[in-house]
């Protein structure tokens, strides 16, 4: 099999104003690809991920999940949709090009309902090649709620970039009421505890020396994805929005993580 590993470029704009985040093929007869192994990075409340467990007792990081404020989709595997959205790896930042945002374009990662983790900057090059899949344990208010994931590589800042650049790789969502199954929706208990997976489309991907891993959970991604009412009733009949107070655990007896398949970069 080939498959294309992303990175090792020098990160700076190029002729024609985009990001020079390299990449090269990679031949193998697996995959993932040889050498790697499935590794944990683990949800801390301080905001790091970490391959060290968390040891806490009874810690979580909650928000509001607003259905009517969703978190815009700033591009990602799609390839259809324009001109309401467009595939690709964006800086996450909005602007006024991305359908639903809004002045004053602040960071993603700066919105109130999501939840952003990042290692440290690497002291050497990393590569993520596989499946992505988020291991959380959530709670929640409503009878119905998302949870979505995306994984970010972190550029270090340059004279191009002054504030780094933050790349999308992968993205999914998970909805909630098919905690036990997709055959028998159920709906969520206020305030129990579950476990669910969220899968992401496989990447493959060279994190270089000074970059960090950067993972994003929140509760939306629009146009991307439909927004959940938080409701619990079906999407095509309901004419209710609630807002849902969501929550992720991260201690000990419910250590999140985001689950990648690595190997040291050469």
């Amino acid at each position: 099999m080939r498959y294309f590993l992303m990175g090792g470029g020098d990160g700076r704009r190029d002729a024609a104003g985009r990001m020079r985040h390299g990449g090269r093929w990679h031949t193998d007869t697996r995959w993932p690809p040889s050498g790697t192994r499935e590794t944990a990075f683990y949800c801390h409340t301080s905001g790091e991920l970490s391959r060290e467990r968390p040891r806490d007792r009874d810690a979580w990081v909650e928000y509001d999940f607003d259905p009517g404020d969703p978190v815009p989709t700033l591009g990602g595997q799609v390839t259809s949709g324009e001109p309401v959205m467009v595939g690709g790896a964006f800086d996450q930042v909005p602007d006024e090009r991305f359908y639903g945002a809004r002045e004053p374009y602040l960071p993603v990662n700066a919105r109130p309902d999501v939840i952003s983790l990042v290692t440290p900057p690497l002291d050497e090059p990393l590569e993520v090649a596989g499946p992505v899949t988020a291991r959380l344990f959530i709670s929640s208010t409503a009878p119905d709620t998302d949870f979505t994931v995306k994984l970010v590589d972190v550029h270090p800042p340059n004279e191009d970039y002054p504030h780094g650049f933050a790349m999308n790789l992968t993205e999914g969502i998970f909805r909630c009421r098919f905690h036990a199954s997709f055959e028998r929706p159920e709906p969520l208990v206020a305030g129990e505890v579950y476990e669910i997976e969220i899968p992401a489309p496989d990447t493959a991907n060279r994190f270089g020396a000074g970059h960090r891993l950067r993972v994003d959970i929140s509760s939306s991604n629009f146009p991307r994805f439909d927004v959940n009412s938080n409701t619990g009733a079906p999407e095509a009949v309901t004419r209710r929005k609630v807002v849902a107070t969501n929550r992720v655990h991260m201690d000990a007896g419910h250590p999140s993580a985001v689950l990648l398949w690595t190997r040291p970069g050469a």
